[in-house]
């Protein structure tokens, strides 16, 4: 089995965003499942994945070896099509980890195609965090790595 091939991660620098599309050769519902479930986020996005619940205000977080834990919340949700996370930040308090001046949103859109899913990610918010540019280049090559570990996780080439 080919795995699918997917353009990289773009930058809009204007707009502070990243943003990248991928076909995946699965049903939306694997997809979904994929992007809000820890046993399966876990096995693409990061080395832990916490989540106390699939609704708007749910908290939890993502740990990534070498970087450290982010703590993340539920921005918005319509099962099986989209969902956005605000996620940790670079000015982290030990009193609220998640501050929403200093922190970004990843908004995952699920749209059924011909023989799989198109995922599109849309990161915003970088021009909240101290060096924005740096930010927003870290993630694009962040989610190029993620997405296509997705993708080889879904279709079955992990």
């Amino acid at each position: 089995m080919t795995m699918t091939e997917n353009q990289p991660s773009v930058v809009d620098a204007d707009d502070f965003t990243v943003r990248r599309t991928v076909t995946i050769a699965a049903p939306a519902s694997k997809v979904w499942a994929a992007v809000t479930e820890p046993e399966h986020i876990v096995k693409w996005f990061g080395q832990g994945a916490q989540l106390d619940g699939l609704s708007v205000g749910s908290r939890g977080s993502l740990r990534f070896d070498g970087y450290g834990e982010f703590p993340m919340r539920i921005e918005a949700i319509d099962p099986e099509r989209m969902i956005a996370y605000r996620w940790g930040n670079d000015n982290a308090s030990p009193v609220d980890p998640l501050d929403d001046a200093h922190s970004t949103v990843f908004r995952f859109t699920l749209e059924p195609v011909d023989g799989g899913t198109r995922l599109t990610v849309v990161e915003t918010g970088f021009g909240t965090l101290s060096d924005p540019a740096a930010s927003m280049e870290s993630n694009r090559g962040g989610w190029d790595w993620e997405l296509d570990e997705l993708v080889a996780y879904l279709e079955g080439s992990a």
